[in-house]
């Protein structure tokens, strides 16, 4: 089978073909291009989908996210991640393998089909020129002999007529030999020029055509071969992550079994403990006696003490009173919140007292191992002068000195408030009974004189209610008093110089470039007060930030 003798007269049509080919084959890669876009696009809204769905760091959200399912869906995010990952390796490959390689292919492809037929024609322009060739020595060797013919009936006729001289018949006889002459050298001629055609011809259609067409067929079925190859690749692009996609899938699977409901449930104990204990009983008042009311001894209503303001009777209880009152707009505001976390509740006052306790002696630790390496510094420097002055570090240790003995005066106060603590919380290695009595409330030093009340089961305080009659809880205006609380005003703006995690109470995380607010200047304490928005706002070490203060406008530019 071959198109050289199969399709010898079919020159046209197989350079048409051969286009068609090119163009399937371009088609091809375009497709190819177009999954690898596809690929990325998706891997990029994988990608984001996951950042989305990512807690923000020093964030509430990030608080909630110590649950197992909750780190399982985190883990989930992070395996996606990966997932796109290899959509990514998908696009790359499909894009280095195929896209590259066929292009390059293409254009190597058009050359070399472009010598080919080249050729073809020029081999075709050579036979129709031995042809033109051969019809114009065949045309002459016609006339040459009809002019021959001519010459020889004139002669005989001259030569038959008797009134026409001798003369004229020798001129005749002559011009006829003439003419005969010349039709035998266009006969020579002409055969000569046909055997050479003939020769030409079989050239052409056995041997010249078909190297040529045989050229041809080897270049289409190459292209036939490379795109098939080039689709072999495109699948195997896709089962060389297959292995990957499906640790991915795996990982989410094991993220999902590692859910532990117990685990979770333990801790939403620990995060909302109150620590009070559960209301007693409360004893019978006897009202049929006349005597003066008394507030039983087993009641869990505290007595009201002295400074505590008279309750009015009269109207509608408000039916039960939280443990902490409302919360005050003061304790929302950056730096409201009490040092010793008074306003919680014993159990989580205690949690938040240990925190810190901890951050504290993490601190200690850290000014601890600065000092050291200071030391030894000094030290190095006593023994090689040359290396630096000893000297120049007695300021800097008296700095991490003075610091660690800060922290630790710090460390004393707050374990002071976690002893207090502890002693008045339940033991919790011992199953505690059921009792009755008193106990002082909780509450935070702004409503410290609310009414008397009583611990209702579920960790709210009630009012004392009678038959006749209903307490009615006066109203007080400290909420009121914070409701319209302006902003502190902006005294200029800053720039962070480095990126800093505010990680504990009272500070603020900022990112190195950002621009802020300033609303407080350092004080000396080598901390710088900002605020970002309207409700973040906290401190930041004043070498972090340089700080740009707007004298003009102090005090009257505000934070919109």
């Amino acid at each position: 089978m071959s198109w050289g003798t199969e399709l010898w007269d079919q020159f046209d049509n197989l350079e048409k073909h051969t286009q068609w080919g090119i163009d399937i084959l371009e088609k091809y890669i375009k497709f190819v291009k177009e999954r690898t876009e596809i690929e990325l696009s998706y891997a990029k809204q994988l990608r984001n989908l996951s950042k989305k769905y990512q807690p923000k760091k020093n964030s509430k959200e990030e608080e909630e996210y110590k649950y197992t399912s909750c780190k399982a869906f985190i883990s989930t995010l992070n395996e996606m991640n990966d997932y796109a990952g290899q959509h990514e390796v998908i696009s790359e490959n499909m894009a280095s393998q195929i896209i590259v390689d066929l292009a390059r292919y293409v254009q190597e492809l058009k050359q070399e089909r472009k010598l080919n037929f080249h050729d073809g024609r020029k081999a075709q322009q050579h036979i129709e020129s031995c042809w033109k060739q051969l019809e114009s020595s065949k045309r002459r060797f016609e006339r040459d002999c009809k002019e021959a013919d001519r010459a020889q009936q004139y002669f005989e006729k001259m030569d038959a007529d008797i009134n026409v001289t001798k003369a004229d018949v020798e001129k005749a006889r002559q011009q006829a030999q003439i003419r005969h002459q010349m039709a035998e050298d266009s006969k020579a001629d002409y055969s000569s020029i046909l055997q050479k055609f003939n020769h030409e011809q079989h050239e052409y259609y056995h041997t010249h055509i078909p190297n040529i067409f045989q050229k041809i067929q080897e270049m289409e079925e190459r292209r036939i071969v490379r795109i098939g190859d080039s689709m072999k690749t495109y699948a195997e692009v896709d089962r060389q992550v297959i292995p990957i996609i499906g640790k991915c899938l795996d990982g989410i699977v094991k993220a999902a079994e590692s859910i532990d409901q117990k685990n979770d449930s333990q801790l939403v104990i620990e995060a909302y403990k109150s620590g009070f204990e559960p209301p007693g009983d409360i004893e019978f008042e006897d009202y049929s006696q006349p005597m003066k009311r008394t507030v039983s001894d087993n009641s869990l209503s505290n007595s009201r003490g002295e400074g505590k303001p008279d309750l009015k009777f009269g109207g509608k209880s408000k039916g039960k009173l939280w443990p902490f009152i409302k919360k005050n707009k003061l304790s929302l505001k950056l730096g409201a919140t009490p040092e010793d976390f008074s306003n919680l509740p014993p159990e989580q006052r205690r949690k938040k007292l240990q925190q810190k306790v901890d951050e504290l002696n993490k601190e200690i630790q850290k000014e601890m191992d600065q000092r050291d390496a200071i030391t030894k510094m000094k030290d190095v420097y006593l023994k090689n002068p040359q290396m630096g002055d000893p000297a120049s570090l007695d300021h800097k240790l008296a700095e991490v000195s003075q610091n660690i003995e800060k922290l630790r005066l710090e460390t004393q106060k707050f374990e002071a408030w976690l002893a207090e603590v502890e002693g008045r919380l339940p033991a919790r290695s011992e199953q505690m009974r059921r009792q009755s009595g008193l106990y002082d409330s909780q509450n935070p030093p702004a409503v410290n004189n609310c009414a008397q009340d009583r611990e209702s089961p579920d960790g709210s305080y009630t009012e004392e209610q009678s038959q006749e009659s209903e307490v009615k809880v006066l109203a007080t205006d400290f909420d009121d008093e914070f409701d319209d609380e302006e902003p502190l005003p902006a005294i200029g703006t800053c720039k962070a110089l480095y990126t800093f995690e505010g990680q504990n109470e009272g500070t603020i995380s900022v990112v190195e470039g950002e621009t802020l607010y300033v609303i407080e200047e350092d004080k000396g304490d080598g901390w710088t007060r900002i605020r970002r928005n309207e409700d973040e706002e906290g401190y930041v070490p004043t070498s972090y930030v340089e700080v740009y203060l707007d004298k003009n406008a102090k005090g009257a530019k505000t934070y919109i």
